[in-house]
């Protein structure tokens, strides 16, 4: 988190809907890479992070 390693005991590979539950995001507008990739949101189910992978979640806030 914050650009800090984490690690996951447990469940080797998972996926992003996985990981996003995990870590109990809950925010409307969310951005995910996986090395580098972008990961839509149709995709959080089937797209798998493995171990060593490089994932990026980002919360976009929008305000005016």
């Amino acid at each position: 988190m914050n650009n800090r390693p984490e690690t996951f005991s447990g469940k080797t590979g998972m996926t992003v809907r996985e990981l996003l539950d995990a870590k109990t995001f809950t925010f409307k507008f969310l951005v995910v890479r996986v090395n580098g990739k972008t990961i839509m949101p149709n995709d959080y189910d089937h797209a798998e992070i493995h171990d060593g992978d490089d994932v990026k979640v980002i919360h976009l806030i929008s305000g005016g």
